[in-house]
């Protein structure tokens, strides 16, 4: 029986197990044969060819290689960037610009009463104020230089200005003469629209642009006449050139201003009357005669 049981324990044994095969038990009663185990020996796998190693200098095509420079793997993933904008055309017109471009563009503003001048054709910062306010009535972007989107906006919007609307006789309008001035020969000077008047019975002649003192050496107001006239004059006071000097009131005199020309009302005169159209004053010059009346109002 023991010898039974344990053939019976290997077949078991030999069942469960993939090493083993088939296990019989020969003989019967009391003279039983001793236990035979036959194994069977499973065929081995067919051998398979090592995979072949990558070779280092042929790097996979289908991942890259990890790099050792960390920034250089940022730069692997960082994405593209969008490329640069051009830059905006420049405007056509902009403070410091000085044409005949100009000079229709204030002529235009000044149709509209944005711009409380006569034009000059100098774009300053009267002109790009004036600029700005026609931009924010029509919704653009108030840059106070004129481009093109604006300047077509203008031309829409005004008409082609006339020769004696691009080119008046002063900067500013004349003021209204003073009735001093009606009668007779007279220079009319008005300090509020900073004009000189050429008036002959009543009629203007010409008109200049003119400046004036400064507080500490203001202009005098008054009636008063030429009573000398001196076309190369030199101050002997301030040692400067007093070209196509009339006096009318002690050192006063109506002259031309080479400083007037060159930096406009920036500056200021020692009591005189500067004009800064040399063809204008020489012309006035010829004109007026000692004893024509000097109105300064």
């Amino acid at each position: 029986m023991r010898r039974i049981r344990i053939a019976s324990t290997v077949c078991a044994m030999a069942v469960a197990g993939t090493a083993l095969g088939a296990c019989t038990v020969q003989g019967s009663g009391d003279a039983a044969q001793p236990l035979r185990v036959h194994r069977t020996t499973a065929a081995p796998p067919a051998a398979r060819p090592p995979a072949k190693a990558p070779s280092p200098s042929a790097p996979s095509s289908s991942a890259p290689a990890p790099s050792k420079d960390p920034e250089a793997a940022r730069a692997t993933v960082r994405p593209s960037h969008s490329p640069t904008r051009p830059a905006p055309p420049p405007p056509l017109m902009a403070v410091g610009t000085s044409s005949a471009q100009v000079r229709e563009l204030q002529a235009r503003l000044r149709s509209l009463k944005l711009f409380g001048q006569n034009p000059t054709g100098y774009y300053g910062t009267i002109t790009s104020a004036s600029v700005s306010a026609f931009q924010k009535s029509r919704g653009l972007p108030r840059t106070g230089s004129t481009d093109r989107t604006t300047w077509q906006r203008l031309l829409d919007r005004t008409d082609t200005p006339s020769h004696d609307e691009l080119y008046p006789p002063t900067t500013l309008p004349v003021s209204k003469p003073d009735p001093r001035c009606t009668t007779g020969r007279a220079m009319c000077i008005s300090k509020k629209s900073r004009t000189l008047a050429w008036m002959v019975d009543g009629k203007i002649v010409s008109a200049m642009d003119v400046r004036f003192g400064s507080e500490g050496d203001p202009t005098r107001e008054g009636l008063f006449k030429v009573f000398w006239k001196h076309r190369h004059h030199v101050s002997t006071l301030y040692d400067s050139p007093m070209p196509y000097a009339m006096f009318f009131s002690g050192g006063e005199a109506v002259h031309y201003s080479s400083d007037f020309a060159a930096r406009g009302y920036a500056g200021a005169s020692h009591g005189c009357v500067n004009v800064r159209d040399e063809k204008k004053i020489a012309a006035l010059y010829a004109a007026v005669h000692t004893g024509d009346k000097v109105v300064v109002y």
